[in-house]
């Protein structure tokens, strides 16, 4: 804690020598060893405080800055030890400045009356006209925003969330802004009512207006050249640069906004990167990303997505208004100029090509490609499980997570095959078989939800739906034995009992957190009776939920694999225990083998087209190799699934091995 002192009668000499006034000395007040001579063309009115000013900024360029203040005009502002403040056109009002901060050639800084600093900002997130209204604060989650946006069918616990964070915002609010230590805030312009956290960097930033920047020294945050923004906060270790405009938006934890993107209305969480393009009233989950300048997302929701060059969607039909919304699972993409009427929802890790205008719901048949062909939305259940692509982006998804902040806001499951889509595929196989019963075996084509089904297509959907389904159930019985102690087959029965509570019946993707239903309702119970009452206290359940997902995946996991194979745990025999290791083993080669046939298609001839400009085909071959780094056998990505179906069958052998000794 800093004591400060009035300053001397010969410090307010030197001082006004230097060209400082003040509107009353007697409101200066200074930290022992101030010295004046590091001040100097200053004009002081209000409480102001001043810290002791000795070291010295090393700049780009190498060239090196005294700390202390010059040509500034500073009204109730408390600054740190070691700042250096210059050349601030206007002035800054109503500030506490943390130590080692560098302000110069800013236009004006203030708070201006009480603020909330972004905090209870409502965004009508997915309906533009109202109705999903999630209000930001510092601490928001895509999990705790998902409950508020989409569970409106329970107004009392929404009611209660509300009213959590009204508590946390009214804790928050106050008339003097805050500029963390060790930041930078240079060639900007009008700033009003921004919070700014430690270790911050804002360069050339235009206008910033009521406004959180959560920075800290563990995910610094940095704010660059041409950027406006209304009504917003920044979670720690985001950038926002390059022209980027956005009013009323939350922007999650490691996100990246770039190239003169534009958002309105809209919630972005972690590791989202939006360039280019435009954002209106979309809920961006985790690792939703969009480059492209010709790319607008509108009113929907999003996660592990990609969006394509030219991608966008309608949800205006010239009614009754803007009022319609769509989701995309978890881990949908859509290739370049594809296009969604709202309302629909596709399902997760499925791939969009071409214009889609009849409102499907395809949310039970994941890893589908929908494509448009003469108008006809034609689904293909099951194909992305096959492709090298969807394999590719579970791989880097961890990999790209860039969090660094000690505290990590969202929860984020990353597994490909889970509780939540393997009980879309058991809906799916469910409807293909429907399909062929209503239908017959030997039709050419099939009609769901207003697209077309070809037999060979059902077939193949049947077909890899099985394939995944063998390989997630078996790979949660081969975990359970794995992780057990047991010598007799009477030991490894009573292992395979679950001790979780929830894990039964269906299982919810809240935006990055997949988890059972039962247990996401017995919070949202607990919210509604008042049991649960902060939102540090929701935060906390949510992050429970995350850790418990295994003892939950395998509640569920053990009633599903006796329902799907007719087994009983209670008097399995070792035998048939083995029986559903080599089904397992089956289908993890199986589906290895057809993503090594998929990679191939990346190695042919055709794909070497435009390679060795000028030369015959081996000299393409050549400059192909020379580029991508390697030929089929040899290629990194590809190895990697040669090695994963060496493990995965030596896994199998030793699980064998112990079933064996039973």
């Amino acid at each position: 804690m800093t004591n400060y002192r009035k300053l001397t009668s010969a410090e307010i000499e030197v001082l006004k020598q230097q060209v400082c006034s003040a509107s009353d000395w007697d409101q200066i007040e200074v930290a022992e060893g101030f010295l004046p001579e590091t001040v100097h063309h200053t004009r002081f009115s209000g409480h102001v405080r001043l810290g002791v000013f000795r070291k010295e900024f090393c700049l780009p360029g190498g060239i090196r800055k005294p700390s202390g203040i010059g040509f500034a005009t500073l009204h109730n502002v408390t600054v740190g030890d070691d700042c250096c403040i210059e050349n601030v056109k206007n002035y800054i009002a109503n500030y506490d400045i943390g130590h080692d901060t560098f302000i110069e050639n800013v236009d004006i800084i203030l708070t201006d009356c009480v603020s909330s600093f972004g905090n209870g900002v409502e965004v009508s997130v997915l309906s533009e006209t109202g109705g999903r209204e999630v209000m930001i604060f510092d601490n928001l989650t895509a999990q705790t925003a998902y409950v508020m946006a989409l569970y409106r069918h329970r107004p009392e616990m929404v009611s209660r969330l509300r009213g959590m964070i009204g508590a946390y915002v009214e804790g928050i609010s106050s008339s003097v802004g805050t500029i963390g230590s060790n930041s930078v805030i240079v060639d900007s312009g009008y700033i009003k009512n921004v919070k700014i956290g430690d270790f911050c960097k804002i360069e050339g930033a235009s206008r910033l207006k009521n406004g959180s920047i959560n920075s800290k020294e563990e995910a610094p945050v940095h704010v660059g050249v041409g950027v406006i923004g209304d009504d917003f906060i920044i979670s720690s270790g985001s950038s926002v640069e390059d022209g980027v405009t956005f009013s009323r938006c939350f922007i999650g934890q490691a996100c990246t906004l770039g190239h003169n993107y534009s958002a309105s209305d809209s919630l972005f969480f972690s590791n989202c990167q939006g360039e280019n393009g435009e954002a209106c009233a979309i809920f961006a989950g985790p690792f939703t990303v969009t480059h492209h300048k010709s790319t607008l997302l509108i009113a929907g929701m999003f996660s592990f997505m990609n969006a394509g060059s030219g991608s966008n969607q309608s949800n205006h039909m010239y009614k009754l208004g803007p009022i319609h919304q769509g989701i995309m699972e978890r881990g949908a993409k859509t290739a370049s100029d594809s296009y969604i009427l709202w309302p629909a929802k596709v399902g997760a890790f499925s791939l969009v090509m071409g214009r889609h205008v009849s409102h499907q719901d395809t949310s039970d048949l994941p890893f589908s490609y929908l494509i448009e062909q003469q108008n006809t939305s034609f689904i293909m259940p099951g194909a992305n499980l096959k492709s090298v692509g969807t394999i590719r982006d579970a791989k880097k998804w961890p990999v790209r997570d860039k969090r660094k902040d000690p505290v990590l806001l969202d929860q984020i499951n990353f597994n490909l095959l889970s509780p939540y889509t393997i009980q879309k595929m058991l809906n799916g196989v469910a409807i293909l078989k429907d399909l062929q019963r209503i239908s017959g075996v030997n039709s050419d084509a099939y009609t769901y939800q207003s697209g077309k089904i070809k037999r060979s297509s059902l077939k193949n959907g049947l077909k890899y739906y099985g394939m995944a389904i063998d390989k997630f159930l078996g790979n949660s019985l081969i975990t359970r034995i794995m992780s057990s102690e047991f010598v007799s087959i009477e030991e490894l029965r009573a292992a395979f009992v679950p001790k979780s509570v929830y894990g039964e019946g269906d299982w919810v993707d809240m935006s990055g957190l997949i988890a059972p239903k039962d247990a996401v309702t017995a919070l949202l119970d607990d919210i509604e009776s008042g049991i649960v009452s902060d939102v540090a206290s929701v935060n906390d359940r949510f992050a429970q939920m995350h850790r418990m997902y295994y003892q939950y995946e395998w509640k569920w996991a053990y009633r599903v694999i006796q329902e799907y194979y007719g087994v009983d745990f209670e008097t399995i025999t070792a035998e048939k225990l083995m029986e559903l290791v080599m089904k397992w083993k089956d289908s993890v080669v199986g589906l290895d083998n057809l993503i090594y046939d998929d990679a191939r298609k990346e190695f042919s001839l055709s794909m070497m087209t435009s390679f060795g400009a000028d030369g015959d085909e081996a000299q393409r071959k050549e400059d192909f190799m020379q580029v991508r780094g390697s030929f089929f056998e040899s290629d990194p990505f590809v190895t990697s699934v040669k090695e994963h179906i060496r493990i995965k069958s030596a896994l199998g052998e030793k699980v064998l091995d112990r079933l064996m000794t039973l």
